[in-house]
């Protein structure tokens, strides 16, 4: 193929791809990220087109088109898509890893938060052979990778239980690879390829190839990485599992296994591999709901507000709690708590209940007081007793004493949080700490306010 006809092939894909991302579930975390990402990609291909730059036809093999390519595909083929390109931090038990804190990147996160996928775009050949320790120096094999995503994971739970790791393979992934991933407990999708033993020959014959295929390869995507670097529209921390199997590099872990490569021809896989097998996204595997429920402060006077027991039909003098009304005109906000609460055990902290109690006396109307006492009767008050993680946070304008025990409490009890205070859930995940929540719209206590409201 020339290299005109192979660049229009390239920037066709590419709008393609936005396209995709685009019509992706809009406004998703991070899809504006990978919507970013695909833009550069395009405005470097078309810089080259417009004769901006000058690049041999080899430089325009963009691995970075690959992996985003398997990005979107990943991201259609799932249900319950919470996140793109998401940044998890987690620390590496491991001494001499430096025990500090690491990021990991997760490319889709599905199924309500309960499933990590990442995507990988590179040839099973190349990645059998980082895996073996016939690649080059500074890069981390699939395995490698796979056992941070499983570290990364046990300390991210999604309401208390790890989320399952899915590793998707566009270009296929060699039969020992899959096998270790299943060990592990990694989940695997793609197609499944044969390897064969590696002889002395063998070896002298790949070495060669390697070197003509890779040569250079390291200038030329410092050279492609600095031209796309000034076109990226958002500065992005270096994460620790930057990715080395989307790239043209390899490492030098070598795998437990005897020497081997994957077999060529005959089975209809990329790059003439021979395909054993293909495996599709495994199905969403059911999850046990928690059924313990801590109820925070909002939750607590949203749960007897007049607000949202039909007082909504009202325009107050304070505008925020005229924008509540109407907010509750439209959609209600007791159903879904009442269905998430039902058949549960439902918990509350002193602290909690201590402040709830002190605001009823002080803005509570009658009506609401009573229900409030109906409410609290239903509940298990505990005492306040905070998880370790939670005693860690620094304390910020979002992270108080109060908030540190109400849902270092909820964490400790191992129970889901209910809350409309998503201003220390946001906090809390900037440091690392991500809780079992479920975030609800706020209610104000208001029947105090009615007589002098105007009814609509």
């Amino acid at each position: 193929m020339s290299f005109a006809a192979e660049l229009q092939q390239r920037i066709v894909s590419a709008e393609s791809l936005l396209q995709r991302a685009e019509q992706l579930s809009r406004g998703v975390e991070g899809q504006q990220k990978l919507c970013g990402k695909l833009r550069a990609e395009l405005r470097f291909l078309r810089r080259v087109e417009a004769g901006e730059l000058q690049v041999k036809q080899s430089h325009l093999h963009s691995t970075n088109l690959t992996h985003l390519s398997a990005i979107v595909e990943t991201a259609e083929s799932l249900e319950g898509m919470v996140a793109l390109l998401h940044v998890f931090t987690y620390r590496h038990a491991a001494a001499g890893a430096g025990g500090g804190r690491h990021t990991l990147v997760v490319d889709v996160v599905a199924n309500g938060g309960h499933t990590w996928v990442k995507a990988v775009g590179r040839k099973a050949e190349a990645l059998h052979n980082i895996w073996q320790g016939r690649g080059q120096y500074g890069d981390k094999s699939i395995v490698s990778q796979a056992e941070d995503f499983l570290r990364a994971s046990l300390q991210q739970p999604v309401q208390y239980q790890p989320p399952h790791v899915v590793f998707a393979f566009y270009s296929g992934v060699s039969a020992p690879m899959a096998q270790r991933l299943r060990d592990m407990g990694v989940a695997v999708r793609g197609d499944i390829v044969a390897v064969s033993a590696v002889t002395p020959d063998d070896e002298e014959e790949e070495g060669g190839e390697r070197e003509e295929e890779e040569g250079g390869g390291g200038r030329r995507r410092r050279r492609r990485r600095g031209e796309r670097e000034e076109e990226e529209e958002e500065e992005e921390p270096a994460e620790d599992n930057e990715d080395s199997c989307n790239r043209d590099a390899a490492g030098g872990e070598e795998a437990e296994c005897a020497a081997s490569r994957v077999q060529r021809g005959g089975g209809g896989g990329r790059g003439g591999a021979a395909v054993l097998a293909r495996l599709a996204f495994p199905p969403q595997l059911p999850v046990a709901a928690c059924q313990r429920v801590n109820l925070d402060i909002s939750c607590l006077i949203t749960l007897v507000s007049a607000l949202s027991h039909g007082g909504c039909r009202l325009s107050f003098r304070e505008p925020v709690l005229t924008e509540q009304a109407a907010q509750e005109r439209r959609a209600p906000v007791l159903p879904p708590l009442h269905a998430f609460m039902a058949g549960k055990e439902l918990f509350a902290c002193r602290a909690a209940v201590d402040d709830f109690q002190l605001i009823l006396q002080t803005l509570g109307g009658p009506g609401e007081r009573r229900r409030a006492a109906a409410l609290l009767a239903r509940l298990s008050v505990v005492e306040d007793r905070p998880s370790e993680r939670t005693l860690r946070l620094a304390p910020s304008a979002k992270v108080t004493p109060r908030s540190v025990s109400i849902f270092g409490t909820g964490d400790s009890l191992r129970a889901v949080t209910m809350t409309a205070n998503s201003r220390f859930v946001r906090a809390a995940a900037n440091q690392g700490v991500r809780y079992s929540v479920f975030v609800h719209p706020p209610r104000a206590l208001t029947e105090g306010k009615e007589w002098r409201a105007t009814p609509l």
